[in-house]
């Protein structure tokens, strides 16, 4: 008997109640709704900063390690590209290396005195703008600034990396 008094006393929720719950459950999918996106949107960025890092490391690594080696630098045009390396070596074979920037890959020409040609491509993603990517020889050292930059317009991300290097001295 008491237990029906019970039932027949409860009547649900009152419209106020079915409101307040259902904006505090929008506001919460709203809420992981903004972080999942931000969350998505910044791996974006940082896959794409890492990628762009990388990509300009490797220009500076492999321009570094043949400037090291010559004994003649000759930059051209405004921007330092192509830029052209020669050396002889302890055989007295001759080595010439340019650089030249070709649809935003750094690519690397290699020739020797024995015939032996290769062509590879250095680094992708590479900002062609001479302000942004350039080469000055002066003082017997030269300054690289290299830009990888991925993406466009509000999505680009851009990764500069400056090294100063001094070529061995003519013999």
């Amino acid at each position: 008997m008491k237990f029906r008094r019970l039932i027949k006393k409860e009547k649900g929720f009152t419209l106020i109640e079915l409101v307040v719950a259902l904006a505090i459950t929008g506001i919460i999918g709203l809420g992981a709704g903004a972080a999942t996106y931000h969350v998505m949107t910044q791996s974006d960025q940082n896959t794409a900063a890492t990628s762009a890092r990388h990509q300009a490391l490797n220009a500076i690594h492999w321009m570094s390690r043949d400037v090291q080696m010559a004994q003649t630098v000759s930059p051209e045009g405004a921007s330092g590209f192509p830029l052209t390396l020669r050396w002889v070596a302890w055989d007295n074979v001759g080595h010439e290396v340019v650089y030249s920037i070709v649809d935003g890959n750094l690519t690397r020409s290699y020739s020797n005195d024995s015939g032996e040609e290769t062509e590879a491509v250095v680094a992708q993603y590479i900002n062609p703008d001479a302000e942004m990517t350039n080469c000055t020889f002066s003082g017997e050292v030269l300054t690289l600034k290299i830009t990888a930059t991925i993406g466009e317009g509000l999505h680009a991300v851009s990764v500069g990396k400056v090294r100063e290097v001094a070529p061995r001295p003519g013999l």
